[in-house]
C-alpha cells in the first residue's frame, strides 16, 4: 500500500523512540508500519422495565480508535512499538439516562464531553515468537478485553506469544492493571463473577494485584484444534481452561462444527472462596449462508463462573448480549441462527437471532439489606442483529449493524431490559 507523507508522519510521530536505531535497521520498521482509524458512531438505549430507580439509560457518542502497528528492526532480535489511540466525544447523554458504559458516568452523574487514552507498548520479535510490553489488548480463553462499546478494553502487562512449532501457539501474560472500556486511566483488577460462596447475596473480593495466564492451542488434525489454558487472579481464584473445537465437512458448502468447553475454578486465598465447575457445549450445523446452533451450558459448585471484572468477556457458549447465565447451579440453553446473505447475491448483508433460557439457580426475592434467598430461579434472553457493509461505491466499507435485545428474569427488578445498539464504523487505512 503506498506510504502517504501524512501516514509516515503518524508512524513516525507516534514511535519517536525509534529514531535512536541505526537508518539500515530502520528499512523494515518504516516500511511494515501498518496504521487506521476507526471512526465508530455508538447509539446505546436500555430500557429498565419495571425498576425502581432509574427507568432508562440512553447515550450517544462517537469513538475514534487509532492504531499504529510498527515492523520490526533487522538483526536476529527485531524490535518495535505499537500505539493505541482512544478519543470518545458526547454527542448525547443526561444525568437521569446515563450508565450505558459507551459514557464514563452512572446514574444521576453527568458524562463527560470527551475522554481519552494514548497508550503504547514496545515489542521484540525473535522467530515466531513475539513479546509484548505495555498497553494491551488481550483475547483468548483465559482473559478477553471487551470490544463491545464505543471504544475497547485495554490492559498494562506483558504478554508473550511464540508461533515456533507448526500448529502450536503458546500464550503467557502477566496483567496488573486495566482500563475500562468507558475510563481514561488505568485501574486495579477486580473479580467479576457471580459471587463466592453464599449464594447471590455473597459479597464479592476486593482488588487484585494481578492477573497471570499461560497456556495455547495445538491443532491436532486439520479438522481438531484443543486448547488448555491456566490463569490466576491473585488473591482470588485459580483456574484450569479446557477447549476442543471440531469442524466435519460434510459435502459441498455444509459443515457441523462442535465446541466443546470446561472450566475448573477454586479459591485462591482465604477471602474468596470461589468453587466453580462450567462446562458448555455449543453444536452448529451450516449449509450454504445459513447456520443453526444448540448450545448448553452447566454450572456446578457452590458459586457462579469465575472471570476478571471490569470489562472482560468471559468464555463461555452462553455469554451473550446482556446475560452470561453463569449463577451458582444455572443450567442453561440456546438456540441460534445465522444467515448470510451473500449466498443468495446480497454480499455485505448479514443476520442472527438467538433465544436463550437458563434456570435451577438460588434467587435473592428481598433485598441487598434484607435478603431472602430461595430456589427457583429463570431467566431468559432473546438477541437479534442485523449489519451490513457497503461493497461499492463512496460508502465502500462502512458498516452498520443494529443490535437488539430483550431479557427477563424472575430475581431481580430492575435487571429486566429492553436493549437496542445502533453502531455506525468506518475504518481509514493510513499505512
Amino acid at each position: 500500500m503506498l506510504k502517504t507523507p501524512i501516514a509516515r508522519g503518524v508512524a513516525l510521530a507516534t514511535l519517536g523512540a525509534t529514531l535512536a536505531i541505526p537508518s539500515m535497521a530502520q528499512a523494515a520498521f518504516i516500511e511494515d508500519t501498518k496504521a487506521s482509524l476507526e471512526l465508530r458512531n455508538f447509539y446505546m438505549n436500555r430500557d429498565f422495565r419495571e425498576g425502581a430507580g432509574q427507568s432508562k439509560a440512553e447515550e450517544w457518542a462517537q469513538g475514534f480508535i487509532l492504531r499504529v502497528e510498527s515492523g520490526y528492526t533487522e538483526g536476529t532480535v527485531g524490535f518495535g512499538v505499537d500505539a493505541l489511540g482512544l478519543l470518545g466525544v458526547k454527542l448525547d447523554s443526561g444525568e437521569g439516562r446515563a450508565g450505558t458504559g459507551i459514557l464514563p458516568g452512572a446514574y444521576n452523574d453527568r458524562a463527560p464531553d470527551d475522554y481519552s487514552e494514548l497508550g503504547l507498548a514496545a515489542k521484540a520479535k525473535v522467530s515466531e515468537t513475539v513479546l509484548k510490553v505495555g498497553t494491551l489488548q488481550v483475547k483468548n480463553q483465559a482473559i478477553s478485553s471487551s470490544d463491545s462499546r464505543l471504544l475497547p478494553a485495554t490492559f498494562q502487562g506483558g504478554q508473550l506469544v511464540s508461533k515456533d512449532i507448526e500448529g502450536l501457539t503458546l500464550d503467557v501474560g502477566y496483567l496488573n492493571r486495566t482500563n475500562l472500556r468507558n475510563s481514561s486511566n488505568n485501574e486495579a483488577l477486580t473479580f467479576g463473577g457471580k459471587g463466592t460462596a453464599g449464594g447471590v447475596n455473597a459479597t464479592a473480593p476486593g482488588d487484585s494485584d494481578s492477573f497471570s495466564f499461560a497456556g495455547g492451542t495445538y491443532k491436532l488434525t486439520n479438522d481438531l484444534t484443543a486448547g488448555y489454558y491456566y490463569s490466576n487472579l491473585e488473591d482470588i481464584y485459580k483456574q484450569h481452561s479446557f477447549n476442543l473445537v471440531h469442524v466435519l465437512p460434510l459435502g459441498d458448502k455444509q459443515s457441523l462444527k462442535t465446541d466443546l468447553r470446561y472450566a475448573r475454578s477454586t479459591d485462591d486465598g482465604s477471602g474468596s472462596n470461589v468453587d466453580n465447575k462450567a462446562l458448555g457445549a455449543m453444536v452448529t450445523y451450516s449449509i450454504s449462508g445459513h447456520s443453526f446452533g444448540l448450545g448448553y451450558q452447566k454450572m456446578s459448585g457452590d458459586t457462579g463462573f469465575a472471570y476478571v471484572g471490569g470489562a472482560t468477556d468471559p468464555f463461555l457458549v452462553n455469554y451473550v448480549q446482556i446475560n452470561d447465565f453463569a449463577n451458582a447451579d444455572e443450567k442453561s440453553w440456546q438456540a441460534r441462527y445465522d444467515f448470510n446473505f451473500a449466498s443468495i447475491g446480497i454480499p455485505g448483508l448479514t443476520f442472527m437471532t438467538r433465544y436463550l433460557t437458563g434456570d435451577g439457580f438460588d434467587r435473592n426475592i428481598g433485598t441487598a439489606n434484607a435478603p431472602v434467598i430461595t430456589s427457583g430461579g429463570k431467566q431468559w434472553e432473546r438477541d437479534m442483529d442485523i449489519g451490513y457493509t457497503f461493497q461499492e461505491g463512496a460508502l465502500k466499507n462502512l458498516n452498520v449493524k443494529w443490535r437488539n435485545a430483550t431479557s427477563r428474569n424472575n430475581y431481580s427488578r430492575g435487571t429486566n431490559i429492553d436493549e437496542n445498539r445502533l453502531i455506525v464504523s468506518y475504518t481509514i487505512p493510513l499505512m
